[in-house]
């Protein structure tokens, strides 16, 4: 029996970002958060696998960027280049941004088209998508997406509330503590992983 047939997402028109201000402290004061090297090379890593357009590092503290080159240059340009040449290819597809709206205009200057974002979060918000909603949606329209994952103790209600879309939690019930580096990957291979 032939399955039917539907059609694929691009996935390169599907960014990652990984923000770091404005997001909430554990006191939920909105803080800028310190980068984890773990979470940027896993954003990189499920960047790549899933041949997406992009992973962005959003942060504008200098001593962060400042981290970040030097551990980007490590894998990149440095001994860890040939030591593990997986990670730099990975971290190839890694840009850093000081906010979202410089983001913004970033890919939509390379890529010409309007971008959207999609905000990603533990806590329900009402008129939240579902994947499979947003899945349609991505394959009607011919924008750029960009999904916002806050670090932290998530993304500020401001910065959510200026995006266009909100995804419904992965687990919308009950215990709902997945590491920032899982959600996404369970986000990008629900969307656009294979059948």
């Amino acid at each position: 029996m032939n399955r039917p047939t539907h059609q694929r997402l691009d996935p390169q028109r599907i960014h990652l970002g990984l923000i770091h201000y404005p997001v909430y402290n554990k006191e939920g004061e909105i803080i800028s958060s310190a980068l984890t090297t773990i979470d940027i090379h896993d954003f990189s890593r499920i960047a790549r696998t899933y041949r997406l357009g992009g992973a962005w590092i959003v942060t504008s503290l200098k001593s962060q960027k400042d981290l970040l080159n030097r551990m980007v240059d490590h894998w990149t340009k440095g001994f860890g280049a040939t030591y593990n040449p997986n990670r730099k290819e990975a971290l190839q597809v890694l840009r850093q941004a000081d906010s979202v709206e410089e983001m913004m205009s970033r890919i939509e200057r390379v890529t010409g088209h309007r971008v959207t974002t999609i905000a990603t979060s533990a806590r329900l918000f009402p008129n939240s998508l579902s994947i499979s909603t947003l899945s349609r949606i991505l394959q009607q329209s011919t924008d750029i997406f960009v999904l916002l994952f806050g670090t932290g103790w998530g993304l500020s209600k401001t910065l959510i509330g200026k995006c266009h879309w909100i995804l419904t939690p992965i687990r919308p019930y009950g215990y709902n503590h997945l590491s920032v580096r899982s959600a996404a990957a369970i986000i990008c291979d629900r969307l656009i992983g294979e059948d």
